[in-house]
């Protein structure tokens, strides 16, 4: 599997372009924050849409499957943005 890195754009299903904002590991799983490029490049005052993703073992991009994970992988991110 190769390494998930910051910055780097991939296409979805519906053709749309996704960057990745943030990646983090937790307990051994790798998970990603991305939003639309479309969305990151305009300058807008609204929020920006982010999503958060786990990577299987293939290096596929996969959805979070309970709410108590989403929580702690939305607190995990929250920790490394509040750094940066």
């Amino acid at each position: 599997m190769k390494k998930i890195e910051v910055g780097e754009i991939f296409t979805n299903d519906q053709g749309e372009e996704i960057e990745v904002l943030a990646v983090v590991n937790m307990e051994g799983t790798e998970y990603v924050a991305v939003g639309f490029v479309e969305d990151l490049q305009e300058e807008i005052e609204e929020d920006i849409d982010i999503f958060f993703l786990k990577v299987n073992q293939d290096g596929d991009f996969t959805a979070i499957e309970s709410d108590e994970e989403f929580d702690r992988v939305s607190s995990a991110f929250d920790e490394i943005m509040q750094e940066d």
